[in-house]
């Protein structure tokens, strides 16, 4: 029974190259076992290195023994309260242990930690041909130093008084508010999942969406429109100090104690005004 032990201190922490450098160990060692250090680099790396070296791997190993030809290990299971003892036929058998544990087990499989052998540098398939900032591409709707943050619902797609969607007029309020404010926009989850906010909203994108699965914004104001203001959407706004929201039904959500002051009227109309005191 061959056991081999790295100490693991060559690696660079990129997982490209150290799992490819561990997997040269495992190749080239010869060994039935190979012992590895749970360092953070290791515990990235090493279940890749063990598919590409064609290996079996445990990890969490808290002891070890050797008998004749067969190492046993010990692992805890079942939230501590089960500690489990086995062994693998298959070879080779990569083993991970803690850190603190490493020279102990070693000692017990007769193996003095070696550094890891010499290996080319794996290719990536990622190329970093520069930097370019995110707003680079056009003026930015995320400004997360700004004191207003503005929330659009998918209200603004909704037929409005007259029957008729008004995608363009609100695209327009939308963006002439921002641009004269100041104010981070910010979005519904039902707003930016529609096709056709996508297609006129160009300005927005699923990277302005706040609570669910969005962002949590941290602004001191903030003003709502054509949002129901539900438990989901809130729980976003809950670094928010001042929360303001525009809806024509005054019995949203935003009116059941969310907003410290509910617009009852039609946003349409009530952002037009707005962008015209601002000169929008």
């Amino acid at each position: 029974m061959l056991v081999k032990a790295y100490n693991c201190d060559t690696l660079s922490g990129t997982y490209a190259k150290d799992a490819a450098a561990l997997a040269n160990a495992v190749k080239t060692s010869g060994a039935d076992v190979v012992l590895l250090p749970g360092t953070s680099a290791v515990r990235r790396s090493a279940a890749g290195a063990a598919m590409r070296a064609g290996a079996e791997i445990d990890t969490n190993i808290v002891d070890a023994s050797l008998a004749g030809d067969a190492v046993t290990v010990q692992k805890w299971a079942y939230r501590q309260r089960i500690l489990t003892s086995f062994t693998r036929a298959a070879k080779p058998w990569v083993i991970v242990t803690d850190p603190s544990l490493f020279g102990e087990i070693c000692g017990k499989l007769g193996a003095s930690a070696e550094a890891l052998p010499a290996c080319a540098d794996a290719e990536t398939r990622t190329v970093q041909n520069g930097l370019e900032a995110a707003s680079g591409g056009g003026e930015s709707t995320i400004r997360p130093d700004a004191e207003l943050l503005f929330v659009a619902g998918a209200g603004w797609t909704k037929k409005q008084a007259d029957g008729a969607v008004h995608l363009d007029e609100a695209a327009k309020a939308i963006t002439g508010f921002i641009s004269k404010s100041g104010a981070s926009l910010g979005s519904s989850k039902s707003l930016v999942d529609m096709p056709e906010a996508a297609e006129k909203f160009t300005f927005m994108s699923h990277m302005n969406q706040v609570g669910q699965t969005g962002a949590t914004p941290r602004h001191k104001k903030g003003l709502s429109t054509c949002c129901h203001g539900e438990e989901p959407h809130v729980v976003g706004w809950r670094f928010i100090s001042e929360r303001r929201a525009v809806n024509l039904d005054a019995n949203c959500g935003w009116a059941q104690g969310k907003a410290d002051v509910l617009y009852v009227g039609d946003a349409f109309e009530v952002m037009e005004k707005v962008n015209a005191l601002l000169g929008a």
